[in-house]
């Protein structure tokens, strides 16, 4: 059985890039070249597909088959809905999130003209000073703004700044990893799984061994809104979706864990493939957890309903407050690294 041991340094390098780059559904060009960055670094063919996604090929030792591995660069953000009287933005959301989610939270309005804008998200009621109603204020998209940092106090001020409806509004992921190894931030779903990844890669080159099959790794930039990899390659036999484990009631996984999801609102994963993760995981005695995610889907949930003939299965790292300000360890993206290298090395 492969047994690897990642590189605890460059994972949470690459990680912290991928964190402090802005990259909302349908934004992403800028992450995107990220990756192709480092997959030439790695030495790693890279072809591009016609969203903006890219897909990294590995040789195995047997051509025969394929095996595509995924995960999704975009996150949560939002657009400018419309331009208001008073010089703030409305925003329309990018993904699924609750508008407590972002309240308070500091952004960058990214103009079609290349220039951005800091600002802050708030309601249009947001001080308990003036509005009576500021803590019962109900938080819901329509009752949401955003307060540009620049001089302005009119919808013609914010127009001359060059900001127009349709530009795309990033939240600040404000990226930390502390001493005792825990990873806080946003967009842990799903920069956390790149970044394994991308560690996964580093091994191959850092300690010479190749997969028993040839590789796809997809690497999505429209999964926040559904349709990330619902078209892949025609040549994957089976897909292996790596995105975040969710916490909370009647679920077992942990932030140190790795997720092995056994079904979630698209149906059962394959069983086979599901089974030998877990064989794989008490073998390493990698820690993990299997549970169901009925609110849930992933890229390989889309390349199903795509119509692509494939088997597939889900894991990841486990993460705490998903579409929130999020928290892994950096324990749960290393083993997720190592768990797939264990699959893919002698599957």
């Amino acid at each position: 059985m492969l047994s690897i041991q990642p590189n605890e340094d460059y994972i949470l390098t690459i990680l912290k890039k991928l964190l402090d780059t802005p990259s909302p559904s349908g934004y992403t060009a800028q992450v995107m070249h990220l990756v192709a960055e480092e997959a030439a670094a790695l030495n790693v063919p890279l072809t591009w597909n016609e969203k903006g996604g890219v897909i990294l090929s590995v040789a195995g030792l047997d051509p025969t088959r394929t095996i595509g591995i995924s995960a999704h660069v975009d996150t949560l953000g939002a657009m400018v809905r419309s331009v208001k009287s008073n010089g703030t933005l409305r925003l329309t959301s990018v993904g699924g999130f609750t508008m407590h989610s972002i309240e308070n939270e500091y952004c960058i309005i990214h103009t079609r003209s290349g220039k951005t804008y800091t600002g802050t998200i708030l309601t249009s009621h947001p001080s308990v000073h003036v509005y009576p109603d500021a803590r019962d204020f109900k938080r819901q998209e329509e009752n949401m703004e955003v307060r540009i940092d620049e001089l302005v106090s009119s919808k013609e001020d914010v127009l001359k700044l060059g900001i127009s409806v349709g530009d795309f509004i990033s939240f600040d992921a404000r990226a930390v990893i502390t001493p005792s190894g825990y990873i806080k931030s946003r967009h842990l779903d799903d920069k956390a799984s790149v970044a394994a990844l991308l560690g996964l890669l580093e091994s191959m080159k850092r300690e010479g061994w190749k997969p028993l099959h040839n590789l796809s790794l997809l690497i999505s930039n429209y999964e926040e809104v559904g349709h990330g990899t619902a078209w892949i390659p025609a040549d994957i036999n089976e897909m292996i979706a790596v995105d975040m484990g969710a916490m909370g009631d009647d679920l077992s996984c942990k932030e140190t864990d790795v997720s092995i999801c056994a079904k979630d609102s698209s149906g059962p994963y394959d069983y086979v493939m599901t089974g030998r993760l877990v064989e794989l995981a008490n073998t390493l005695a990698i820690p993990y957890a299997v549970d169901i995610y009925p609110m849930y889907g992933s890229d390989a949930s889309a390349a199903l309903r795509g119509g692509n003939n494939i088997r597939a299965a889900l894991i990841g790292p486990g993460v705490h407050a998903s579409h929130s300000m999020e928290r892994t360890h950096k324990q749960a993206v290393i083993n997720t690294a190592k768990l797939l290298a264990a699959y893919v090395g002698e599957h």
